[in-house]
């Protein structure tokens, strides 16, 4: 695609959840440094415009790491669950012709994947790690305007069915990380 044809890409970096399992707000633990959400933001860097949705201990977060030049949206609901992180999320970016989606807690997905996921045509595209179904997703189109509408974890994967799958093990460890356990096995 030449710059003249090229579409508007956002990020949607999702980072509302209150790391219960984690002991407190994992988007703040450090790897190499850095809070785990400063790498994940740094994945989406080639973004046109990069929206973080936040929620529990937002103010710790903000306060904590930096996030650049990444528009902050709170999510009050977010005990709701990740669909209203993503409504919110898709809300403030509203008129984006293609949203690329990641989570806070995958430190290791690079801005190698996110191109390699983005490079794929059609309506959605997904990143797979040995076959498994992760992150990043990219939604493009009337697809965005659904996936702002629904209501519960389970319709996104729904909504994702028909996603292309992208092979992306070989560039980044998709690992969550969900525990201190975790963390220490990203670090090694």
């Amino acid at each position: 695609m030449t710059g003249k044809d090229r579409r508007s890409a956002a990020g949607l970096l999702l980072a509302a959840g209150e790391g219960r399992r984690f002991g407190g707000p994992k988007q703040l633990a450090l790897l190499d440094a850095r809070p785990l959400i400063e790498h994940a933001l740094e994945a989406l860097a080639g973004m046109d415009r990069v929206v973080v949705v936040l929620g529990a201990r937002a103010a710790e977060i903000r306060a904590g790491a930096d996030l650049g030049r990444a528009q902050v949206v709170v999510c009050p609901d977010w005990a709701e669950g990740m669909s209203a992180s993503l409504r919110r999320g898709l809300s403030a970016l509203a008129g984006a012709e293609e949203v690329v989606i990641m989570l806070a807690d995958q430190p290791l997905i690079t801005a190698a994947v996110v191109a390699r996921v983005q490079a794929q045509p059609g309506p959605a595209a997904r990143a797979v790690y040995d076959g498994a179904p992760g992150h990043p997703v990219v939604v493009r189109g009337p697809l965005l305007a659904r996936a702002g509408e629904l209501r519960g974890d389970a319709g996104f994967r729904d909504l994702l069915d028909g996603a292309a799958a992208v092979e992306c093990s070989d560039l980044a460890d998709a690992r969550d990380v969900d525990t201190p356990e975790d963390l220490e096995v990203v670090q090694q």
